[in-house]
């Protein structure tokens, strides 16, 4: 998967001290439970809920617009308990997911208009589909793709280790800030 130059307008983004960039139109509920480890993009209309329980998000990780990471959660008889989420270094969200997995490793790729249900497990170096719905407690093994609603099994990703690797820590420098003017031109 090869990936376009991102432009940015740099007025529309938060650069923290440790380079992760966060869109002020996204929404970060819990700021002070939502960690993000280094370089890590935030695009527009995100909404991340730390005020249900911590989120840790890795170093170079995108999370594209209008997608919703959420703590998992479980039902008990005396009410709803809230467990941490815990994101992997080079994970790359597409549009429109809604991810409330318990762990996702990392040198992941979640594609776009995804559901990743509660208490889900993604190992290292998985891949998720456009379109998938991954049903509660699912565990995606290394080296897999999954896709498809509700069977969604497809193949099993082979000695490709380094090429993932390589791709994931080279997204995050695709996403280049332009001035004001060059971002509104057509």
């Amino acid at each position: 998967m090869e990936l376009s130059e991102l432009l940015y307008n740099k007025s529309e983004y938060i650069e923290t001290a440790s380079g992760n960039k966060v869109s002020r139109q996204s929404v970060l509920c819990g700021s002070q439970n939502i960690v993000l480890n280094g370089k890590t993009i935030i695009m527009n209309d995100c909404i991340i809920r730390g005020d249900l329980a911590n989120v840790r998000v890795g170093r170079h990780c995108v999370v594209k617009s209008r997608s919703v990471i959420r703590p998992p959660f479980k039902k008990f008889s005396k009410g709803v308990a809230f467990f941490p989420l815990h994101i992997g270094d080079h994970v790359f969200i597409e549009e429109d997911c809604v991810v409330n997995a318990a762990q996702i490793g990392s040198y992941v790729h979640i594609g776009k208009n995804c559901v990743i249900g509660r208490r889900c497990v993604l190992k290292d170096c998985c891949k998720i589909q456009d379109n998938t719905v991954l049903p509660p407690e699912t565990v995606v093994p290394p080296f897999t793709v999954f896709a498809g609603c509700p069977d969604p099994h497809l193949d099993l990703l082979r000695n490709q280790l380094g090429a993932v690797e390589l791709q994931k820590m080279s997204d995050w420098s695709v996403f280049s800030m332009v001035s004001y003017q060059n971002a509104h031109k057509s």
